[in-house]
This record gives C-alpha cells, sequence and structure tokens, in this order.
C-alpha cells in the first residue's frame, strides 16, 4: 500500500460547494454535498484527520476485502445472536444476502443497514 493520502479539507470543501452552487438546494444531492462537507469538517473537528486518510488509503487499496463475520438466514437470529454478547462494535454481518453493521449506541448495539459490495455491483467482500 503506497504512503496516506493528505486529506485537503479546504479543497474539497472547496469543490463540494462548486458543485453546491450547481444544484437545487431541495434536490437530492444537494442535500449529499451538504452532509458530505459536514463528515468532513465532523472528522477535523475530532481531531481524526489522518485517521480518516489511513481508512480511505485502506479503501482505495485494491487487495482490500471487507470480511463479512456471520452469515444470518434471518434478523430474528441475527437479534438474538447481538443479544448474546458476541457481537462486537464494528461487525460486518449478513442477514439473508444483504449486509448490515453492528453498532455501539448508548447502552445497546444495534444494526444499520450496510451494503456489502456485492449489493452495490462489487466483488470485493471476503466470506
Amino acid at each position: 500500500m503506497s504512503k496516506t493520502p493528505e486529506v485537503k479539507v479546504t479543497d474539497v470543501l472547496e469543490v463540494l460547494g462548486a458543485a453546491m452552487d450547481q444544484t437545487s438546494k431541495d434536490s437530492r444531492e444537494w442535500k449529499a454535498f451538504e452532509t458530505a462537507a459536514f463528515c468532513l469538517l465532523y472528522v477535523q473537528e475530532l481531531g481524526k484527520l489522518k485517521d480518516f486518510a489511513q481508512y480511505f488509503q485502506e479503501r482505495l487499496d485494491p487487495n482490500f476485502k471487507i470480511k463479512v463475520e456471520r452469515d444470518f438466514p434471518t434478523r430474528d437470529e441475527a437479534e438474538s445472536w447481538l443479544k448474546s454478547g458476541d457481537a462486537e462494535d464494528g461487525m460486518q454481518i449478513r442477514i439473508d444476502g444483504k449486509g448490515f453493521l453492528v453498532v455501539r449506541l448508548p447502552g445497546r448495539l444495534t444494526l444499520m443497514n450496510n451494503p456489502l459490495p456485492e449489493e452495490l455491483g462489487t466483488d470485493d467482500s471476503e466470506d
């Protein structure tokens, strides 16, 4: 893997701003650009730009694979496993062919939709 890229926040925000200027404020695209800008500002505010740059580089690596930790036929079985105490924050699982991420909320773990590469038309997951 090559060196971790520098994330130039001002450059990214300028590009997002220019794209926002070209779209209707009520559009789905405008809202996506706005969300992306706030995500980047949030990462910067938390002092996590270096961590993000490393994550970004890992995702750009053609050898990167998403590891699916568990496979469940039904949501009920996945929810039971979640409550069993074996699940950990950040685990990627599959339920009936669809990707989910285990996420820690205050006082509990929950499942968040997180499509797998094969659902998005790419196939860089690792079973």
